[in-house]
């Protein structure tokens, strides 16, 4: 082959080969949620400011339900909670379900 084809194959190839790339980037783009995802209302939510929550009782063996219940202060967009009197951030597999 010439030097002069294996030029022109070469250029070819590697246009081909970034048309490729470019039009993979727009269709993934394309495929992105538009704007940010709103949180869910505070209404439906797991836990809310003022409720009480009980901890599991293998996270605090030996302790009875009343020592286990600790008051939300405040609720994170994480859906993870602050407690009153505990330190960290809880999620809600750390606690009984209670079906009233």
């Amino acid at each position: 082959m010439k030097k002069r084809t294996k030029l022109v194959l070469g250029g070819l190839t590697f246009a081909a080969a970034a048309a490729g790339a470019i039009g993979a980037i727009i269709m993934k783009t394309d495929r992105k949620p538009k704007g940010r995802r709103r949180a869910p209302l505070l209404e439906n939510r797991w836990a809310r400011p003022g409720m009480m929550v009980t901890f599991r009782a293998e996270l605090m063996p030996g302790r009875d339900a009343e020592q286990r219940t600790f008051k939300v202060t405040d609720l994170l967009p994480s859906g993870r909670v602050l407690l009153d009197r505990v330190a960290g951030e809880h999620a809600q597999k750390e606690f009984e379900h209670r079906q009233d």
